[in-house]
C-alpha cells in the first residue's frame, strides 16, 4: 500500500479531531534560548487525553528510552487539559524562563505558534534525521511553514463514511461510490425508515462539510504569495457548499435538529443507533464500537464526485515542537525524536488507536487492524490542510464557516450571499494577520 505524495494545499491542520487554537499568543519580545545545554531537567507538556493511563505509558517508556542513552538528563512530563492549553501556551511563549522544552499542539496551531516566535526551527535536525523520510507528505506540511519545519508530526488523524451493514443490506442498497449517490442514498434511506437521519450532518462540522468542498475543486482559500485570500465563495466551492447543504432538511436530516449539530453529535447519532451513516474519523472508531451498533457496520471512504473517487478528507492529528526559548536545544530535538519516532508511534497506535505518521508504519497497522484501511487510502488519495496562517485559529475560533452553513440550512441566506459574507470575514482575518 503506497501512499500518495499529492498535496492540494499547504498549511496546518487537526482535531483530535480538530485541535485548534481559541487565542493566539501576541510576539514575543525575547524567546532565543541560552546555549544549548547538554545536561539538566528537560520539560514537556503533552495533552490530557480521556483515558490518559495508556498514553502515559507509552511516553514514560520513551522516556526512559531517551534518559538512558543520554546521561545527566532527566525528562519531567505534564498532561495538560486541552482546553485549557491555548492560555498555558501563551503564557510559555510570553515567560521563556517558565516554559518548557518541547509542547505537544494541534497542527491547525502551527502557523500561529510560528508567527508568535514561539517553536524553534528544526529543518536541519529534522531533514539528517533518518526516520524522518518516511514521514507522510501530508502530515509533514502540517510542521512545514514558509518551506521550514518546527516540530515532529505525533499522529495524524482523517474521517471517512460510516454506514450501517443491517440497514443497507434490508434495503438492498450498496455503499455510494460518489457524492450524488451518497446524497440519493442518505435520502433513500430515510424516506424508508423515517426515524433514522439518512446521513447524520452538522451544521457546526466543519471538517465533515470541507470534503464536500474540496470534492467539487473549490478550496477554503488561495495563496497571494503574501497572504491569503477567501475563495470559499468560488464557484467550485460554491457547488460543494450546496451539495453539504442539501442533506439538511426533512428528507435526510432536519434543519432544527441537525444545524446545531457538530462532529462529536453526528458521531454520536450514528453509534446510537439514530443515524444510517455519518462521516467520522479514526478516532471515532472506539466510541463507535462502544455504541449499540457494535458488529453492524463498516467502513468505506467517503466517495467524491467521479464514481469510485476518494473525497479529500482533512487531515487532522497533533504534533510535538520544541520551544525557541529552550536552553537544551540539541536534547529537546532528541527527546522529541523519541516521542515521535517510529517505535513510539506504533505503540501509540495500539495504546489509544493514533494513527501513525509514517508511511511503512502505516502500512504494517492497517494489515494488522483492517478498520485503518479506508482511513490509510484516504490518506493515500490526497488529504488536505486548512490555510497554513495563523488567522486560522481566529477563523474557526469565530464559526465563521458553521454560520454560513447555518444561514443557509436555516433559510436566513442563499448560498451566494452566505459564501460572499463568509469570505469578507475570512479576508478580514487574513489581512490582520498579514
Amino acid at each position: 500500500m503506497k501512499l500518495s505524495a499529492r498535496i492540494a494545499a499547504p498549511a496546518a491542520a487537526l482535531v483530535l479531531a480538530g485541535l485548534t487554537a481559541t487565542a493566539c499568543a501576541p510576539q514575543t519580545s525575547d524567546t532565543s534560548s541560552e546555549g544549548d545545554k547538554k545536561t539538566g531537567t528537560l520539560r514537556v507538556w503533552l495533552f490530557q487525553e480521556v483515558g490518559n493511563k495508556p498514553k502515559q505509558k507509552v511516553v514514560d517508556a520513551a522516556v526512559a528510552d531517551f534518559e538512558k542513552s543520554h546521561e545527566g538528563a532527566e525528562v519531567e512530563v505534564e498532561y495538560i487539559p486541552v482546553d485549557t492549553r491555548a492560555q498555558r501556551i501563551k503564557a510559555a511563549f510570553n515567560d521563556p524562563k517558565s516554559a518548557p522544552d518541547l509542547i505537544e499542539y494541534g497542527n491547525t496551531d502551527t502557523a500561529g505558534y510560528v508567527k508568535d516566535g514561539g517553536l524553534a526551527d528544526i529543518s536541519k535536525e529534522f531533514a539528517a534525521w533518518d526516520e524522518a523520510k518516511d514521514t507522510d507528505p501530508t502530515a509533514k506540511q502540517s510542521v512545514t511553514v514558509d518551506g521550514s519545519v518546527y516540530g515532529a508530526p505525533l499522529f495524524v488523524g482523517v474521517r471517512a463514511l460510516y454506514y450501517r451493514t443491517d440497514v443497507l443490506d434490508e434495503l438492498g442498497i450498496e455503499p455510494p461510490k460518489s457524492q450524488a449517490e451518497l446524497i440519493s442514498t442518505a435520502k433513500k434511506i430515510h424516506k424508508e425508515k423515517p426515524d433514522l437521519y439518512g446521513l447524520a450532518v452538522g451544521g457546526a462540522y466543519t471538517y465533515g462539510a470541507m470534503p464536500f468542498i474540496w470534492a467539487q475543486g473549490g478550496e477554503l482559500a488561495d495563496e497571494t504569495g503574501v497572504t491569503y485570500r477567501s475563495a470559499i465563495n468560488s464557484p467550485k466551492a460554491r457547488k460543494g457548499i450546496e451539495a453539504y447543504t442539501s442533506l439538511f432538511g426533512d428528507d435526510n436530516c432536519p434543519a432544527a435538529k441537525c444545524a446545531a449539530m457538530g462532529g462529536n453529535a453526528t458521531v454520536t447519532a450514528f453509534a446510537s443507533g439514530k443515524a444510517a451513516m455519518a462521516i467520522g474519523g479514526d478516532f471515532s472508531h472506539a466510541a463507535v464500537e462502544a455504541g449499540t451498533v457494535k458488529g453492524k457496520y463498516a467502513v468505506v471512504p467517503l466517495p467524491g464526485v467521479k464514481e469510485g473517487s476518494i473525497a479529500p478528507a482533512f487531515a487532522g492529528g497533533n504534533n510535538i515542537g520544541v520551544l525557541k526559548s529552550s536552553s537544551h536545544r540539541t536534547l529537546a530535538v532528541d527527546l522529541m525524536k523519541s516521542l515521535t519516532g517510529k517505535k513510539t508511534q506504533a505503540e501509540m497506535f495500539d495504546a489509544m488507536g493514533f494513527l501513525p505518521t509514517y508511511t511503512d508504519v502505516l502500512e504494517s497497522v492497517a494489515e494488522k487492524e483492517p478498520f485503518v484501511g479506508p482511513f490509510v487510502n484516504t490518506l493515500g488519495a490526497g488529504a488536505k490542510f486548512v490555510p497554513a496562517s495563523p488567522a486560522w485559529g481566529q477563523i474557526d475560533a469565530s464559526l465563521v464557516l458553521p454560520t454560513m452553513f447555518q444561514e443557509i440550512v436555516s433559510g436566513r441566506k442563499d448560498v451566494a450571499a452566505a459564501s460572499d459574507d463568509a469570505a469578507k470575514k475570512m479576508d478580514t482575518a487574513f489581512a490582520e494577520a498579514g
